[in-house]
């Protein structure tokens, strides 16, 4: 059994500037982006399959929205 099995990957997801939404893996060096935020579950589900074997991947993906807002005072 590989080291990620039965544990989760964790995804930082932001809205694009140009449009969209980026996300980033905080483990690991995966990145995708897509135009809508089913388009990003796709994009992110993809990505980690390529990234581990069957065996090695981590059993749970989980999505973090950040979203920055700016405020004047």
């Amino acid at each position: 059994m590989g080291p990620y099995k039965n544990n989760e990957i964790i995804f930082i997801v932001e809205e694009s500037p140009e449009c969209g939404y980026e996300a980033r893996s905080l483990n690991h060096s995966i990145f995708t982006e897509a135009d809508t935020f089913e388009e990003l579950k796709e994009m992110v589900h993809d990505a980690v399959a390529c990234h581990f074997n069957d065996v090695d991947g981590p059993a749970l993906i989980r999505l973090h929205m950040v979203k920055e807002e700016l405020m004047a005072v």
